[in-house]
């Protein structure tokens, strides 16, 4: 999203930051009467992708993307559900019911809007890159290579069609990065926010992301199709998060330097917004 494009949507929908308790308790005919009914939110996540959703020592599923999760929930008034999810089931659950929001590192494409509702405007965003040992010095030199990839994975096909790597999809990003440490991959594709705070853990010195990052692309959060009284609370909810810093505050809270998106999606919002309560 540009930044004229954010800042007129920041204009249009920053009244909806004082008015999301309110679009929760007047909705009607949506899942947030049946979320209210059940007296409880269920939202998919990621498990296995610190620190955006990862499992802590006593097996509970933390991280940034539960706290933005928590925070609907709180507003909505009812207790929180955590469902693990994976690149290649996320927007299946939310088709079938399994999950009423999705809040799963999801790159935000056109493709997937044909199939969820994801909402504006977008939370977050990272690139691609590898996670590698190996002397890479730029993409063509993964031609040939066997590179670990995660199933659903939209880099996946890019990687493999533009430059030739031989790509050894995994469910999940555990399976994965077990691969690349057995050297069943030279290289491992994927978001380099998740590669970064991999590099940061004793577990991976020695390894390296050399490439150039690509495709800077943002994430989506997503209801189902034809929820729009939903959509439009988890619009102000972004608008609300961008608007008060809460994103970058959980980055900081979890040990990753602010992102150049969180950042400007922050001063923007204040930018056109100054006078509304933060």
């Amino acid at each position: 999203m540009n930044t004229g494009r954010f800042k007129a949507l920041a204009a249009a929908t920053g009244i909806a930051v004082l008015a999301t308790t309110a679009m929760a308790s007047a909705a009607s005919a949506d899942a947030i009467d049946d979320i209210r009914k059940r007296g409880k939110l269920i939202v998919g996540v990621k498990a296995d992708y610190a620190p955006y959703g990862f499992l802590n020592s006593d097996g509970k599923i933390v991280g940034l993307e539960p706290d933005l999760a928590q925070d609907v929930a709180d507003v909505l008034g009812v207790s929180l559900e955590l469902v693990p999810v994976v690149s290649s089931n996320r927007m299946q659950f939310l088709e079938q019911g399994k999950i009423d929001l999705m809040i799963a590192t999801m790159t935000d494409t056109a493709e997937r809007r044909g199939v969820v509702e994801i909402v504006d405007p977008n939370y977050y965003s990272s690139g691609t890159n590898i996670l590698t040992k190996g002397n890479f010095a730029k993409w063509e030199d993964l031609k040939g290579a066997p590179v670990c990839g995660i199933q659903g994975a939209f880099y996946n096909r890019k990687t493999s069609e533009e430059f030739g790597a031989e790509i050894v999809a995994f469910k999940g990003t555990a399976e994965a990065l077990t691969a690349l440490q057995q050297n069943r991959c030279v290289a491992f594709v994927y978001d380099d926010s998740f590669i970064v705070s991999r590099l940061a853990e004793a577990d991976w010195e020695g390894w390296k992301m050399p490439l150039p990052t690509i495709d800077d692309a943002p994430w989506g959060l997503a209801v189902a199709k034809g929820q729009d009284a939903f959509a439009a609370l988890m619009s102000g909810m972004v608008v609300k998060w961008h608007l008060s810093g809460r994103i970058v505050e959980l980055e900081q809270k979890y040990g990753l330097e602010p992102t150049p998106f969180a950042k400007k999606m922050h001063e923007t919002f204040v930018g056109v917004n100054p006078k509304i309560e933060r």
